[in-house]
């Protein structure tokens, strides 16, 4: 195994990097806190190629794999700006459409995806169902050649930016315990497609949506994949969504750990830097071995998708996503115990991180629901619910 990033990767985090210390942390709050978007950041990075860098090039992407996305928003997220529908719309939905799409859904919706130009959001979560994604109960009917769908979805981010939601749902004839997703791509603009906003409690630009299907009526062209292989379909969009969510946590770890060394550094008291002092200089080299482990993990996960491993993918996925998220909460904390009072100023930018980072506990899947996976598939205990 070679752990040195290839000239090509280093080149394109260097990029990144540029691009985005001239948007920074300060642009993202300003923008949260006035209720804007990332826009310039968003389309200024499409322009440079790193949105669809993920994408095929026939459709106009930079022919590259989920590693070099995760590079893309963790260099991203490292300055304080990291954009969350890098996970949804090029990772996600993307991916699901370039293996699994017709060529109709690839030539018409790759090409938007990867130049930026069109967001694809993505619909899973239901107010019932909760973690249980087993028991969704979006229900697609059959009527001619035409879908109807009904339903509920929560929790849905960015679907005001967005051009398309990517739903999952169930078919009508799915009748067992077992879940047997379909996939549809629903414009925003689809008649019984309405969505309304929710208010959220932590500082972020891109909204959370509650969305209502009220027999909306899709052709048949609107079906991504196969019905019947619909389980595998899902998973290889979920597996790059563990991925991302790693590498904004690992991104903003990166942002919280810089800020607190480069205080504990200048920060004179007694006649010494405070990070002199093991008090503070043990914790921090703390989360930046956990933040390393992390990374790895991440790293890890990522090539193995993009070597096409989906099952050592999905396994390692799952644990990169707990790694990052225990990881940036830990750090963002320590960060703001090392710059005391100073932590809480908007010129250092780390009390409302602490909110932000703490969702990646939660979202897009629970700590307890991955733990869940790796008690029973990577430890063959028995399934505990």
């Amino acid at each position: 195994m070679n752990f040195t990033e290839t000239d090509e990767q280093q080149a394109l985090r260097a990029a990144v990097a540029d691009l985005a210390g001239k948007y920074g942390y300060a642009y993202f709050t300003r923008q949260a806190r006035s209720g804007g978007r990332l826009t310039e950041l968003w389309h200024e990075a499409a322009k440079l190629g790193f949105i669809g860098v993920n994408l095929p090039e026939e459709y106009g992407g930079g022919g590259a794999g989920m590693y070099e996305l995760a590079i893309v928003l963790e260099e991203l997220a490292a300055a304080g700006c990291g954009l969350l529908m890098m996970v949804v719309s090029p990772a996600i939905c993307g991916t699901i459409i370039a293996r699994f799409g017709t060529d109709e859904q690839k030539e018409h919706w790759l090409p938007k995806i990867a130049s930026g130009s069109s967001i694809m959001a993505f619909g899973i979560t239901e107010p019932d169902a909760g973690s249980n994604s087993h028991k969704l109960t979006t229900v697609a009917t059959r009527d001619g050649d035409t879908w109807v769908l009904n339903g509920r979805k929560i929790y849905i981010s960015g679907v005001d930016e967005a051009e398309a939601v990517l739903i999952v749902g169930r078919t009508a004839d799915a009748k067992t315990g077992k879940l047997r997703p379909a996939l549809f791509v629903v414009p925003t603009d689809t008649p019984g497609f309405t969505f309304e906003p929710i208010e959220m409690d932590i500082l972020m630009p891109e909204k959370q949506y509650l969305l209502f299907l009220d027999d909306v009526r899709l052709p048949a062209t609107a079906l991504v994949g196969e019905e019947s292989a619909a389980m595998l379909q899902l998973f290889a969009g979920l597996n790059p969504e563990r991925i991302m969510a790693s590498a904004m946590a690992n991104g903003s770890s990166r942002y919280a750990l810089d800020k607190a060394v480069g205080y504990a550094r200048e920060r004179t008291v007694w006649n010494v830097p405070i990070g002199a002092h093991q008090g503070l200089a043990h914790p921090l080299a703390q989360v930046k071995i956990e933040l390393e482990l992390a990374r790895l993990m991440m790293q890890k996960a990522a090539t193995l998708y993009d070597a096409g491993d989906d099952m050592a993918a999905g396994e390692t996925a799952n644990m990169a996503k707990y790694a990052a998220a225990e990881a940036s909460v830990r750090t963002v904390d320590q960060a703001i115990q090392s710059l005391g009072g100073s932590s809480m100023t908007a010129e250092f930018g780390l009390a409302a991180m602490l909110a932000n980072v703490r969702t990646t506990r939660i979202a897009p899947v629970s700590r307890e629901m991955i733990l869940n996976f790796v008690a029973q598939y990577s430890l063959g205990l028995p399934k505990s619910y």
